[in-house]
């Protein structure tokens, strides 16, 4: 077997020979011109000194307990979300103040929601609830929406641990849309720029044991209005000269 090897050899360095003598490029490495040199980032007023406080508390959030509401087996699907949002509302206004008259209404309205009359059910603020694991830890946790008397919509998540009911995230703006992502809860909601309006993610955040908004953008409103294409003249035509479409 190993007498053959020599002759394989020589048979291949002929075939290498022929494809190169056929070949008018040697098939080595060209060079793709200049690099571009590399810059690190920057620092702007590397000398500032350190805030004495944060400019505001957006994102905040602290997880909350809610009494009064007994979560059956842990199974937050056994609870109506109707006495959870009672509940919550009635000691927690969130980004509300208790003197705000959107929150004062949206609380009386809460009422409209046990009545038995079709039409004032109808009334109630509460709506659909979801359920999804948020958190990480194999149990469905609730998400409800209420639609305020400011025509913004709060919403509201829930967790339970160690059969306590805790709400685990609360926001209330003008949304547009509510997506779910795998764990996460996109907010679509109206921006003061015409054409545009922002997206917030909020993500479960194991340290602080809320969910906290990890990503927060302005983008173009899908429906926003394109900018128009300018329109060729109608007597030019592809490839036409200028005498042949009528230029001078």
């Amino acid at each position: 077997m190993n007498r053959s090897r020599p002759a394989l050899a020589t048979a291949l360095a002929g075939a290498v020979v022929l494809l190169a003598g056929g070949c008018g490029d040697p098939g080595g490495l060209r060079g793709a011109g200049p690099t571009p040199t590399a810059q690190g980032p920057t620092h702007l007023w590397p000398g500032l000194p350190p805030p004495s406080a944060p400019a505001e508390d957006y994102g905040a959030i602290e997880a909350v307990k809610v009494e009064g509401v007994e979560v059956p087996g842990g199974d937050l699907r056994e609870v109506d979300p109707v006495d959870v949002v009672r509940a919550d509302y009635q000691e927690n206004p969130g980004m509300y103040e208790t003197s705000d008259s959107a929150y004062r209404k949206t609380l009386d309205r809460l009422a409209d929601c046990a009545a038995e009359s079709t039409g004032t059910r109808e009334r109630c603020p509460v709506l659909k609830a979801y359920y999804r694991d948020l958190t990480g830890d194999d149990e469905d946790d609730l998400i409800v929406g209420v639609s305020t008397s400011d025509d913004n919509l709060d919403i509201r998540v829930y967790a339970e641990e160690g059969r306590q009911l805790t709400q685990i995230m609360e926001m209330s703006d003008a949304v547009l849309g509510v997506e779910l992502a795998g764990r996460d809860l996109i907010i679509r909601a109206v921006s003061s720029l015409p054409g545009y309006e922002y997206h917030t993610v909020w993500s479960w955040d194991a340290h602080q044991k809320a969910m906290l908004p990890t990503s927060d953008e302005i983008v173009r409103a899908p429906d926003a209005p394109r900018p128009r294409t300018p329109r060729p003249s109608p007597s030019a035509s592809p490839g036409a000269t200028p005498s042949e479409s009528g230029g001078r």
